[in-house]
């Protein structure tokens, strides 16, 4: 059970560390004060997996050094049987095997950190998400949409290359965002492919996509021209159409992804009402419902804490440091709410005013972001913990403290 305070979670009677692998996994298991009660190899498989939780019993507290991938078996095993399952962040997890002798880096020696970190620092054991939390059935989809979005920005990259040598004029002529000039990349190749297939065959390709004639006479009239100006080689035509089809394919799947994103957003409250506040989107509701969703914290500042937006002091003794950024938590999270509000900058909602407010202060652009991004994050946090649409502020509400108004505007 998943507890308010400090610690993430209550005392245990027995304390199962599990240092994941891909064939096999080894488990620890520690009665307190820190006894050693069991300590084995097992294989990745269902069966093996689940005797050794029903070995461990009820009472037991499952923590992992991997959540996903190769330790999302052990996990869900422990979610179907109704037991408390923790991971150790993989950062934290190099600080507790310094903390514990031993000469070499095992699986056991991992598993047998993870367990004493467990037993010993219930703190730095963080919860994983519930299977069945609302938000669970949007965390695969946003990995998969940024990696598609990823080989699309590297497929146009490497495809805006390949003319780019020997025919600048039709590379620059080229919009690589546009489907039906993607599609007769595809099937033409470059410039030298498109003027040998003739008018007739790159209309037909263009008509297909619906584009008019007017449209694409402007990039065949550029490989025309370019043709005419000297070296084409025939080699260029064949990476160019291989790319131009993979840049289609990531394009195609990006649309399909965010189409499911769309339609599982309009099932699910907490996403429904996220992309309500400024600067957040499908994109950056869908990933963080999931990973920080607010039953896991009780507080903002925990969540924040989490996203790496919370300020880090440097004191020692009598001297004292100013505060900086943080570099722990979560750096996906951070830089998806930080680079978010970029779209706030200027704007006269209450978080463009507060960016102008740090800026006036002194604070540079990044810090000024990061300024912002904290304090949306206590709105966010708001709205997933009583799942209720933001609304707005008056623009005469200060800032600092909505409580508090403009004495000017008062009077």
């Amino acid at each position: 059970m998943t507890v308010r305070g400090e610690d993430h979670f209550a005392p245990h009677d027995f304390y199962l560390g599990i240092g994941v692998g891909k064939s096999f996994h080894w488990a620890i298991g520690l009665e307190p004060p820190g006894k050693v009660a069991a300590g084995r190899r097992v294989e990745n498989r269902v069966s093996d997996v689940d005797a050794l939780l029903e070995g461990a019993g009820d009472g037991a507290l499952v923590v992992v050094d991997q959540k996903n991938n190769i330790g999302s078996l052990v996990v869900r095993r422990c979610r179907a049987g109704g037991m408390d399952v923790g991971h150790v962040p993989g950062r934290t997890m190099g600080q507790a095997r310094d903390m514990f002798p031993g000469a070499a880096k095992t699986d056991r020696t991992g598993a047998g950190a993870v367990a004493r970190t467990a037993l010993g620092m219930r703190r730095v054991v963080l919860p994983i998400a519930e299977s069945d939390d609302p938000g669970a059935s949007v965390s695969l989809p946003p990995p998969r949409l940024a990696c598609a979005t990823r080989r699309a920005t590297m497929g146009r990259n490497r495809l805006r290359a390949v003319p780019r040598g020997c025919d600048p004029a039709f590379e620059a002529a080229a919009d690589l965002s546009s489907a039906w000039q993607l599609a007769a990349l595809s099937e033409l190749g470059g410039a030298a492919g498109i003027v040998a297939a003739g008018r007739g065959r790159h209309g037909s390709i263009c008509g297909r996509r619906g584009e008019g004639a007017a449209a694409r006479d402007g990039p065949r009239g550029a490989a025309v021209a370019s043709a005419g100006e000297g070296w084409h080689p025939d080699a260029e035509d064949v990476p160019v159409r291989s790319l131009a089809a993979e840049v289609l394919a990531a394009d195609s799947e990006r649309s399909s992804i965010e189409r499911g994103l769309a339609g599982r957003l309009s099932g699910d409250e907490t996403c429904r009402c996220l992309p309500a506040v400024p600067g957040i989107g499908p994109k950056t509701a869908t990933t963080l419902v999931p990973v920080a969703g607010a039953s896991l914290f009780d507080g903002d500042d925990r969540l924040a804490s989490f996203c790496g937006l919370a300020p880090s002091d440097s004191r020692s003794g009598t001297s004292i440091g100013s505060s900086r950024s943080s570099r722990a938590g979560n750096r996906q999270l951070k830089n998806l709410l930080m680079f978010s509000c970029n779209s706030l900058v200027g704007t006269r909602n209450r978080f463009g005013r507060y960016y102008d407010e740090c800026v006036s202060r002194g604070m540079r652009h990044n810090r000024a972001l990061r300024a912002v991004a904290r304090k949306r994050l206590g709105v966010i946090y708001a709205i997933m913990r009583d799942r209720v649409p933001h609304k707005e502020p008056s623009p005469d509400t200060n800032v600092e403290n909505p409580r508090r108004q403009d004495p000017k505007k008062s009077v």
